[in-house]
């Protein structure tokens, strides 16, 4: 941009803007060096052409020099002409002040000459002005206890109050205090000072209990029935409430709050006025002056503060509590307390209130808790009479209840023997159904406290507004000397201690906390001496902070209340605690003297609903001690909490060790707890609720176990404890199922084979394994290195098995009951453990649930949960033991019969039609034996059981011929007739590879076929087949004499020969 584009050129010459452009910025600078250009022209070819250019260049400037003298020069005039103007007006000015100093002068030589006679009038316009008002203030004093009746019916109380005080105030004051008329005033105030004083507390005690018309919730246990709506705000009207003279609009009395308590303004104690503002005075137009308060200054804001008036200070003259409360973010009821609590305050009647609401604190409570307890009584028989109806069958209602908690509590099970299993399990647990950690009982208790407890934490919390201020009333009142002028009926005591009549927040909590309890003891069937020493333990931390009884404005009868546990405490020193620890009884025949009547609500009640009530206590704890103010914190970890944890503790956790102990000595030392149920299903099932058959004593382990994980879930401080308890209970469980095994295995050879190392590897190692139970959602497939090991781990194990031949029979287990034992021991052993499996997988995430955010409720570790795996594992261990046991016993019963084939002579006469004895008697007791164990174990488990006869009859068979010494066709038909027998039988069971079995015994087939062979027809097989036997047993085919077959003498060497090249 160039230096020039700022001209005022019109648009219709642009074209010198152009022409401008073209000129050099270098003849604008500042300091303008000709000489360069003067060289320019000089040493130019063409002087001419230069000098024409320079002369178009200085027209176009001084067109645009005219351009802008011709734009700028009306402005020019224009200015001149204003500022001609400001020259004349000052000069008039000055004129106009001269002549005002004449007049001035003047005025102040004429006022001089009456300077006395205007002192006169003024002194008399001032006397009669004081006389008008106190006239003004004789007639609004009169009219004053009708106002503040008026205003008592409406429940203005703020407003009366503050009428009462300003009328109390002017009444003392210089110039009143002779009138004679005014001593029935006076009287009347002091009744109406009362009257107030009980309203207000009446009013303030109902809306403390969550009784009055503005309070936040309804008292009820059902809000549709006694709900008590809240009040909502509405629009400011400035109406006054009496009608005013224009005397009395004098401005009113500075009287307001100061740090938030009630302190006088300015007031003159003497009888002279200083001019017409009269301070003190009645304002009946105060609601006037609010109005345009309201109205003036930002306009913006006057429509939401007007809203902002409760309707309980409509009437009331503005001042600093009223702007506070229009300013307050807190909720309606909140606000209402701390109008109560300020009348209060204005009347001076701090004490004598906080000594009324002691008194009435312990009464209203448990009324109020009676009073819940008995709706929800009636809404519960209201709800029942209509199920009644529903299942009146025939049977009763209690009847009907009964059957639909065991239903609800435990599995479904067929009736066997006509006696119910879950009878069984109802008969060893120590509860009842309905006092079970899910039962009725507990969920009804729990509501029930919930419901109180709830109640008791939203008194506690308007408890804590009034005591707070209370409290800083109080405090604000002993710092502040009080006027002469205020003296009379002011009783308040000096010290902090005593202003509030006793009553503070530490108070009203110990007394909720102590009602709590005593609720509590009479769920739980506790006697009362327990409860009543632990009250007077907590209540004499305050006993030793209460004042010495003085002379009182009615308080006296409110600290008398207050402690009233005080005389427990005296008559049974230093025995508190003791008597929390021994005063307990489980069934204690009374209560209470005065009980909230529970017992109409909850089916039972008794020790057990400690764990019910476990955790409303400890929400009910966590809430107060988020309301409690600092110098209260320590309230919140004494009281109830401590109260119930101490109970379960020294009381719960002892008993239900005991009750439960007994429990399971009773389940597993019964007859029937081991015993395999009769008339089982013919087919295994593995869910519990369609009739697993598991043993009973287990079942009843398990139910139990289960059980106390149960309280533990709903106990979670004390579920390490628990957990112990069913640790040893599982622990003596263990022991019992050990000893039946034992019982069972002692002093057999199958036993006794486990124990051996080699059997145990080789067991281990075996393809079979996989069949074992493995812990819950593992897999027990093992990686195995190639059929050819699989092959040779079989082939070991059944060397080192045949090579216990003879089997006797005394060493083998024949009692088929006990094996059917062991096979439902496997079964229940392993259900029990992947119960605890699935238990220690829940347990710790129940406790973690419950106590979010709560780290000091819980002391749950990971220690408790790896204990009860270690007792999984112990239980999933001595089933498979039972397993294997069944597995090797099944092995040497095949190894028993068939041992039998090499003292036997297989040369037959005739075409074999059935199998030989000994087979006949195996598969007869390998069918029967199965379907005796078919309902108790799964089909997996089956085929590990009988899996292993098809291997060791073959190798037995095949090994068999080296102890024959002939043979002839009708004997090898024999032994085959005695394969297909046995083949057969072992097909029969589902779970059994029917193909494997067929392959294995067609193998010993094929074995004793190649006898019927001619020498060199089996030297052809054996070329064409060496890998199929082993050389020892192709050697042992040519061994035995078979009639009509002739043997070279060479015939092993060179059987051998063709072997040595494979």
């Amino acid at each position: 941009m160039g230096i020039f584009d700022g001209f005022p050129i019109p648009p219709d010459k642009e074209y010198l803007r152009d022409e401008l452009a073209r000129i050099d910025e270098n003849w604008a600078a500042a300091r303008f060096d000709s000489l360069p250009h003067v060289v320019r022209i000089l040493t130019s070819k063409d002087r001419e052409g230069e000098l024409r250019i320079l002369k178009d260049q200085s027209d176009v400037v001084e067109d645009v020099v005219d351009e802008v003298v011709h734009a700028y020069h009306g402005g020019f005039n224009k200015a001149i002409q204003n500022y001609s103007q400001i020259l004349r007006l000052f000069s008039e000015s000055a004129e106009s002040i001269g002549d005002l100093k004449v007049d001035l002068a003047e005025a102040k030589r004429r006022l001089g000459a009456r300077n006395k006679q205007l002192h006169q009038l003024w002194y008399r316009s001032v006397t009669l002005r004081h006389i008008i008002s106190l006239l003004d203030q004789i007639e609004g004093i009169s009219k004053v206890p009708a106002r503040i009746e008026k205003l008592i019916s409406e429940k203005q109380y703020y407003a009366a109050a503050q009428l009462h005080v300003q009328s109390a105030l002017m009444l003392e004051r210089e110039g009143l205090q002779t009138v004679g008329a005014l001593q029935d005033v006076r009287s009347e105030l002091t009744k109406l000072r009362g009257v107030l004083f009980f309203k207000v507390l009446e009013d303030l005690h109902a809306h403390l209990y969550n009784k009055g018309e503005y309070s936040s919730v309804s008292s009820s246990m059902h809000d549709n029935d006694d709900e008590v709506p809240t009040t909502t705000a509405v629009a400011f009207a400035a109406n006054s409430s009496q009608p005013v003279s224009r005397r009395t609009r004098s401005v009113k009395g500075d009287h307001g709050l100061v740090d938030g308590s009630y302190r006088p303004g300015s007031i003159d104690g003497g009888s002279s006025f200083d001019g017409p503002d009269d301070d003190g005075s009645l304002d009946d137009n105060a609601l006037d002056g609010h109005a345009v308060r309201l109205n003036g200054g930002d306009g913006k804001d006057a429509k939401i503060v007007s809203c902002q008036i409760p309707l309980w200070l409509m009437n009331s003259t503005p001042d600093e509590f009223v702007e506070t409360i229009k300013k307050s973010d807190a909720p309606l009821h909140v606000k209402y307390l701390q109008t109560m609590v300020e009348c209060l305050c204005l009347l001076n009647k701090v004490a004598a209130a906080g000594a009324m609401i002691c008194q009435r604190l312990r009464p209203t409570i448990h009324e109020i808790i009676t009073s819940r307890i008995k709706v929800h009584s009636e809404f519960i028989n209201s709800s029942r009479s209509g199920i009644d109806k529903a299942t009146r069958t025939g049977t009763s209602s209690l009847h009907f209840v009964k059957g639909q908690l065991e239903s609800f509590q435990l599995p479904k099970q067929k009736r066997q023997n006509g006696i119910s299993l879950a009878g069984a399990l109802l008969a060893v647990s120590p509860v009842s159904p309905v006092m079970a950690p899910k039962g009725k009982a507990q969920a009804a208790a729990k509501e029930l406290l919930d419901s109180i407890l709830d109640c008791v934490v939203r008194i506690f919390e308007n408890h804590v507004v009034v005591g707070e201020l209370i409290e800083s009333k109080s405090s604000l009142q002993s710092d502040t000397n009080t006027p002469k002028s205020m003296s009379i009926d002011v009783n308040l005591d000096s010290e902090a201690s005593q202003v509030t009549g006793g009553y503070s927040i530490g108070f009203s909590l110990t007394v909720l906390q102590s009602e709590c309890q005593q609720l509590i003891c009479e769920i739980l069937r506790a006697t009362p001496e327990a409860a009543s020493a632990d009250a007077a333990v907590q209540t004499a931390r305050l006993a030793s902070k209460v004042p010495t009884k003085e002379k009182r404005d009615e308080s006296e009868d409110g600290l008398t209340f207050a402690f009233r546990f005080t005389d427990a405490s005296i008559s049974v020193p230093n025995q508190g605690v003791d008597l929390i620890r021994q005063g307990w009884s489980r069934k204690g025949p009374n209560v209470s003297q005065e009980g909230y009547g529970s017992a109409a609500v909850l089916p039972e009640q008794g020790l057990y609903l400690a764990a019910s009530i476990y955790r409303p206590v400890l929400e009910f704890t966590d809430k107060v001690a988020s309301m409690l103010p600092k110098k209260y914190a320590q309230l919140g970890n004494d009281g109830l909490q401590a109260f119930v944890e101490n109970f379960v503790k020294d009381h719960l956790l002892p008993t239900m060790f005991v009750d439960y102990r007994k429990g399971v000595q009773q389940a597993i030392s019964s007859p029937a707890a081991f015993r395999p149920r009769a008339h089982a299903s013919v087919s295994y099932t593995s869910s519990i609720e369609k009739g697993r058959p598991v043993l009973q004593g287990l079942l009843a382990i398990d139910f139990l176990a289960k059980e106390v994980l149960g309280w533990a879930q709903a106990m979670p401080k004390f579920a390490a404890d628990l957990v112990k308890y069913v640790q040893t209970f599982l622990e003596r469980t263990y022991e019992r199922c050990r000893t039946s095994y034992m019982e069972a295995v002692l002093e057999k050879q199958s036993y006794m084979l486990m124990g051996r190392h080699d059997i145990e590897k080789l067991m281990r190692l075996d393809p079979a394994s996989v069949c074992l139970p493995s812990s819950l959602g593992q897999s027990n497939a093992k990686s195995i290195a190639s059929d050819a090991e699989s092959i040779e781990v079989e082939s070991e194990l059944s060397e080192l098995l045949l090579n216990l031949r003879p089997i006797r029979q005394e060493n083998l287990i024949r009692d088929d009951n006990k094996l059917v034992l062991l096979a439902s021991l496997s079964d229940s052993l392993e259900y029990v453990a992947d119960s605890i499996e699935r238990l220690v997988q829940a347990t710790p995430q129940a406790s973690n649930h419950v106590e979010s955010g709560k780290p000091n409720h819980t002391r749950t570790s990971s220690s408790p949960a790896r204990d009860l795996a270690s007792f999984a594992d112990e239980y999933r261990k001595l089933a498979i033991d039972c397993l294997k046991v069944l597995r090797v016993e099944m092995q040497l019963e095949t190894i028993f019969h068939m041992q039998e084939m090499t003292v036997r002579e297989y040369l037959e006469n005739q075409d074999a039609e059935e199998p030989d004895d000994f087979v006949i008697s195996l598969t007869a007791q390998i069918t029967r034996r199965d379907e005796e164990m078919a309902p108790f174990v799964a089909g997996v488990k089956r085929n590990y059981i009988f899996g292993g006869i098809c291997g060791i009859a073959a190798n037995a068979s095949i090994k068999a011929l080296a102890n024959m010494k002939s043979i002839n066709l009708f004997g090898v038909q024999q032994i085959c007739r005695n394969s297909i027998a046995l083949e057969q039988a072992l097909a029969a069971i589902p779970s059994i590879d029917s193909e494997a079995v067929q392959q294995r015994l067609d193998h010993v087939r094929t074995y004793y076929e190649l006898l019927n062979m001619p020498y060199e027809a089996l030297l052809a097989f054996i070329t064409e087949h060496e890998h199929l036997f082993t050389a020892a047993e192709y050697v042992n085919l040519l061994k035995v004499q078979v009639p009509g077959r002739e043997i070279p003498p060479d015939a092993q060497d060179r059987v051998s020969e063709i072997l040595s090249h494979r």
